[in-house]
């Protein structure tokens, strides 16, 4: 009977690791199936930027004849020269960097101090509160409404504009209320105890835990100021505080043929696909230097702000 035993435990051990081996290579392929799509979908999304670095170096030439695909050829910088040298692509980019960055403290503190009341359940109104809040992320009063406020507002024509009205996007404050719904209730109450204030408790306990969430609605803010150009193209007039995005669309809409470009100061054949491309990722790599140093917030943030409402 145990010789019975041991050996229907042989073989049911023997069954176990055949499974385990199964289930291992069945796994291995799930994960080179997942690996192969996520290298797909990377490579389209960089190969239109690898083919805008490529035109950006490459020469004129190559680029009249439409032979330039992935890989620089002729590895021409006159492009760059030409953007760098320019004073005004320069102030323009000081002052996007310069609004992005005031744009993104301004939007996380009004981010915080709208979402942190609303988790207080004493909050007197706090359900109508929440209902307004989230019916005008549905509703819009539309863009000549807008429009006719900023004038009445005195911000047409005011660097004020590009700031105040985009200050705070309650699609991210849900995000940063939901993250405050998930840091225990017991924190906040023993600080009360102890006799800490409203802001206090605000700064001391939920900025700290809340470093993920900031981090992540930081660089939603910086990258939607970063690439926003049409509140300026709406309600500015004043070319010292176009940033750097809307020059770069009067540039692309300015610099479409070689005649343009001789107008422009360009005459040499092919430099105007050529300064566009370098336009394009001098705009563009400042802001994808920001990501790698916030990655690591990132998914954590996005998650743990959507699971508790």
């Amino acid at each position: 009977m145990s010789e019975t035993k041991r050996i229907n435990k042989r073989k049911n051990k023997q069954a176990d690791e055949v499974t385990r081996i199964i289930k291992s290579k069945s796994t291995r392929r799930g994960d080179m199936v997942f690996v192969i799509i996520c290298v797909f979908i990377s490579a389209i999304c960089l190969i239109p930027m690898i083919n805008l670095l490529a035109r950006s170096l490459s020469e004129t030439d190559f680029l009249v004849k439409h032979e330039v695909y992935l890989w620089p050829k002729g590895w021409n910088i006159e492009a760059y020269s030409t953007v760098l040298s320019d004073p005004k692509y320069l102030k323009s980019f000081g002052w996007t960097a310069l609004l992005t960055l005031i744009c993104t403290l301004l939007s996380l503190t009004m981010t915080m101090l709208c979402a942190y009341p609303l988790i207080y359940e004493k909050l007197k109104g706090r359900g109508i509160f929440n209902i307004i809040i989230t019916i005008t992320m549905f509703f819009n009063a539309g863009t000549i409404p807008n429009y006719l406020l900023m004038k009445d507002l005195n911000l047409l024509d005011n660097p004020l504009v590009l700031i105040v009205p985009s200050c705070l996007s309650i699609y991210n404050m849900i995000i940063m209320r939901s993250f405050f719904y998930g840091i225990p209730d017991s924190l906040r109450e023993s600080a009360e105890i102890d006799g800490a204030s409203f802001f206090r408790i605000l700064i001391s306990i939920y900025m700290p835990l809340s470093k993920p969430v900031m981090a992540t609605l930081a660089l939603f803010y910086a990258v939607g100021r970063w690439n926003g150009y049409s509140d300026a193209l709406m309600y500015m007039k004043d070319k010292r505080f176009y940033p750097l995005q809307l020059l770069l669309y009067n540039i692309l809409n300015n610099i479409n043929s070689v005649e343009v470009a001789t107008q422009e100061g360009f005459s040499t054949p092919g430099l105007a696909d050529s300064l566009k491309a370098a336009i394009v990722m001098f705009s563009t790599i400042p802001i994808l230097c920001i990501y790698p140093f916030l990655q690591k917030y990132f998914i954590h943030g996005v998650t743990l702000g959507a699971v508790k409402e």
